[in-house]
């Protein structure tokens, strides 16, 4: 499928885009012949080598700060690994320098007239919210909220986000004010049928951090301290809230605003239900992984 990009009259500023001095992008430190257009991305470095041991050859291995990419193939498909480091504000590095590898010609700083769009698949692991969803179990996020606000620094993210899906949210949480409004973006739906069949299904939420936004108290108090009920107990359109992770939602309403395909499967390594925690999880990972490869 390719996509047509929206001419502009004149170049992206440098401040804007920058571009590092071997051509690649900044972050990333890519260069567009070193990307696939099918790409399967997580938070921990060193799971890219974990799926890169998958691949018949390497092609590429790079790496910069939090951001390690190998491109590769995998039963004769040429595949990109890369990991995305942890919250929504690192998605917003990562998927807008891979759009700009596949839109822009980064020498010109102009846009390309046309792109194949990316295929990504986050895979995950994440603490599950609901009974049917314990520790063990493999949850695709059919749409994913965020926490964090991103979303709304971008035109078109008021369209994206899916407004009713919100105000019965906010309504039914009694909402902290302060907070940024939640926003809620759904999947591709091809996508997430080929990878997630067999698997849970469920609203995920990609929260602005690992302790108190999930709940979880260690010295600090919560302010909400029943947040966590609330969320296990809120539906909307049969549809209920199955996980936490971190990063979701920021890829999904990216994605979705730039034309590429994007879903997440997470392995539910904390069931914050029964207040279990599995960190002998390696091998259901690697077993996601397996899947993973050979579905997209």
């Amino acid at each position: 499928m390719i996509a047509i990009v929206k001419k502009s009259s004149s170049p992206i500023p440098s401040d804007h885009l920058p571009v590092n001095e071997d051509g690649s992008v900044f972050h990333l430190h890519l260069r567009p012949e070193q990307l696939s257009d099918k790409i399967v991305m997580m938070g921990d470095p060193e799971r890219v080598s974990l799926v890169a041991s998958r691949f018949d050859r390497i092609e590429f291995d790079v790496q910069n700060r939090e951001f390690h990419t190998i491109t590769g193939s995998y039963k004769g498909k040429r595949i990109t690994a890369l990991s995305h480091g942890i919250g929504c504000d690192n998605l917003d590095i990562v998927m807008t320098e891979l759009d700009a590898l596949v839109t822009i010609d980064l020498e010109k700083r102009i846009p390309k007239e046309t792109f194949n769009p990316l295929t990504l698949v986050r895979l995950g692991t994440s603490g599950g919210l609901q009974p049917f969803c314990p520790a063990g179990s493999y949850v695709v996020s059919e749409i994913s909220m965020g926490m964090d606000g991103l979303l709304f620094f971008y035109k078109g993210g008021e369209e994206r986000n899916d407004s009713g899906l919100t105000e019965k949210f906010v309504e039914h949480t009694r909402w902290n004010q302060r907070l940024a409004t939640p926003y809620f973006v759904p999947a591709d739906e091809a996508l997430l049928n080929r990878i997630g069949y067999d698997m849970v299904r469920g609203i995920t939420i990609s929260a602005s951090g690992f302790y108190g936004p999930q709940g979880r108290r260690v010295r600090l108090d919560l302010s909400r301290p029943e947040q966590n009920m609330l969320l296990e107990s809120f539906e909307y359109q049969g549809k209920k809230i199955t996980n936490y992770e971190m990063e979701s939602a920021a890829l999904y309403g990216l994605a979705g605003l730039l034309g590429h395909r994007t879903a997440t499967v997470c392995l539910i390594i904390a069931g914050r239900y029964s207040g279990e925690m599995n960190t002998g999880y390696k091998d259901l990972f690697s077993a996601l992984i397996t899947k993973v490869l050979d579905r997209i």
